[in-house]
């Protein structure tokens, strides 16, 4: 006989039991309606509970976020998360090419996860309009406010929430590093893209600490790969001595290149993101992503939890990371004081 119980069976059973009771109105018939009806509860309870699903989507490949993408799998797990048992997480890769990131993000939508989690500031216009009902966790983006994806820091007021690295006192720390290898250094030129929300911002915080240090700043606006080489001759013909790469979709993308263009031309540059470095790049400091990755993490677990997006407040960054590229610092000729390689977060030989 077999032990188990089929909840639609029983339910079927339970109302006949229930018709027999009207008609028969007896205490042995209430008793064998009441247990019918325990079954039938004791059954629907031991129904498996739907797993909840999260969405990730990000514009770069397995490898290259690994150490990011464990940092949010540890923290979920932190939190009483296993994938595979108690949650299902569909991983989504675009691998550097950007064209995939619509359908990717369209797919996420179909499957109807429960939340979306974008890995950077390259995925989050698509997931955005991809749903505008599934919550959305942004890992990291430069500007939520001014890029429309949250009414303010404090109340989303929408269906996404997250982190920002929105953090323009960045850039005047990047150029006191770069002082710092090149104690002389005298004209730096400044790339940025006056599209980007906060870009003026930025560049008038750099602009600040390149009084305070005593350098002169000349900046470059860079809208589309196409004009990247330009803005580096134009950084030799100004006789710029080092470069200050600010966030844009360019750097992301093209960042092999920009880190190309710096080495032929000689020019010591720092970044704001690590990826840039690895693509062999001199050095970044920026937020701490790895850090901003774990604390998605928490925001996954308020939404599964009944918390609403448009309620949750969108933090900014607590830890910060530099990484130097040994190997780009001897293409060009530059010895990177001791004093700064003991800071570093990462050191690539």
């Amino acid at each position: 006989m077999n032990s188990k119980f089929n909840p639609s069976s029983i339910s079927r059973l339970t109302l006949s039991v229930v018709e027999w009771v009207k008609t028969k109105n007896s205490k042995c018939a209430l008793v064998t309606s009441a247990l019918f009806f325990a079954l039938a509860a004791n059954a629907q309870a031991q129904l498996p509970k739907k797993s909840p699903r999260i969405g990730f989507l990000s514009s770069l490949g397995p490898v290259a976020v690994a150490d990011r993408t464990d940092a949010f799998s540890q923290a979920l797990r932190d939190r009483g998360y296993a994938e595979g048992k108690n949650i299902q997480i569909e991983w989504r890769y675009a691998e550097g090419q950007t064209e995939r990131l619509p359908r990717l993000a369209a797919e996420l939508v179909r499957l109807n996860v429960d939340v979306i989690v974008t890995g950077g500031p390259a995925v989050n216009r698509y997931a955005k309009e991809a749903t505008s009902t599934i919550p959305i966790v942004l890992t990291f983006d430069n500007d939520p406010v001014g890029n429309g994806f949250a009414a303010s820091l404090a109340r989303p007021g929408g269906n996404i929430t997250g982190l920002s690295t929105h953090h323009p006192e960045i850039s005047g720390k990047q150029l006191e590093l770069l002082k710092e290898i090149l104690p002389r250094l005298a004209r730096v030129a400044v790339v940025g893209n006056a599209t980007v929300p906060g870009n003026s911002q930025t560049v008038r915080q750099t602009e600040l600490a390149a009084e305070a240090l005593r350098v002169k700043t000349q900046y470059l606006d860079v809208r589309s790969p196409a004009e990247i080489e330009a803005a580096f001759q134009a950084a030799v013909k100004g006789r710029a001595e080092a470069v200050l790469v600010l966030g844009s979709q360019v750097v992301t993308s093209e960042r092999k290149r920009f880190a190309e263009l710096a080495a032929k031309n000689r020019l010591p540059a720092i970044y704001w993101n690590p990826e840039s470095v690895e693509a062999g790049g001199l050095m970044s400091y920026s937020a701490n992503l790895n850090d901003l990755f774990r604390r998605a993490a928490f925001y996954v677990d308020k939404i599964l939890k009944g918390a609403k997006p448009a309620e949750l407040p969108i933090e900014q960054p607590t830890k910060f990371e530099l990484v130097i590229n040994l190997k780009a610092a001897k293409q060009i000729g530059l010895t990177i004081p001791p004093n700064v390689l003991a800071r570093a977060d990462k050191v690539i030989k």
